[in-house]
């Protein structure tokens, strides 16, 4: 999960996004430096930190990865606050490398196939996929549900064609790595990636 920090962009605020919302249909409520924001109904959108430097140690700018020791000082500055919302995120890594244990023609869709892909889980994720040159034996890089890729897009569970998908496998395009391939098709790794670590782009 990352978070935002841009102080010569927005200032001295800490941006900890957790859903999508409605612009129309938000509102704020402000406590100390904590400001919470969530839809008309209660539901928790994310949070600004106001005067985050004298909060937390933040020596990188943009998007900043949420560690379990960052979380656990945002969650000691909601207590001192009086603030009581659970702050139980998910923090395990959402792009990791895969292993394509198998590959089947989807019965619906000439160009997709339905892949069962090992991330060192207990069961593996089945991930419908479109690229030409997905195959069984392939390290792959897997946006796991939850992910948010370069371009905005966050992963969510969904149905191609009537066959549940659970995570995406990437292009190096998608990954928006420097020099990717203009060629449609996924990024094939070597075998020295371990299946389930952390995939860094």
């Amino acid at each position: 999960m990352d978070v935002f920090y841009n102080p010569k962009g927005i200032g001295d605020v800490l941006i900890i996004p957790i859903e999508d919302g409605e612009r129309y249909d938000i509102k704020f409520e402000k406590i100390a430096d904590i400001t919470r924001i969530l839809t008309s109904n209660g539901k928790v959108l994310g949070y600004n930190i106001y005067n985050a430097k004298s909060h937390f140690p933040l020596n990188q700018t943009g998007k900043v990865k949420l560690t379990e020791e960052l979380l656990g000082q945002i969650k000691n500055l909601f207590v001192e606050n009086g603030v009581e919302d659970s702050l139980d995120f998910d923090l395990s890594p959402k792009f990791v490398v895969g292993y394509v244990m198998s590959k089947e023609q989807h019965e619906n869709a000439d160009k997709l196939s339905i892949c069962q892909v090992d991330v060192g889980e207990e069961e593996p994720l089945q991930i419908v996929c479109g690229a030409p040159n997905i195959d069984k034996g392939q390290k792959v890089v897997v946006a796991k549900v939850g992910a948010t890729m370069p371009s905005g897009l966050k992963i969510k569970p969904t149905e191609l064609r009537g066959v549940a998908s659970n995570g995406m496998i990437c292009s190096q395009k998608e990954l928006g790595m420097p020099n990717a391939p203009t060629e449609k098709g996924i990024y094939v790794l070597d075998d020295s990636n371990q299946i389930g670590e952390e995939f860094t782009f």
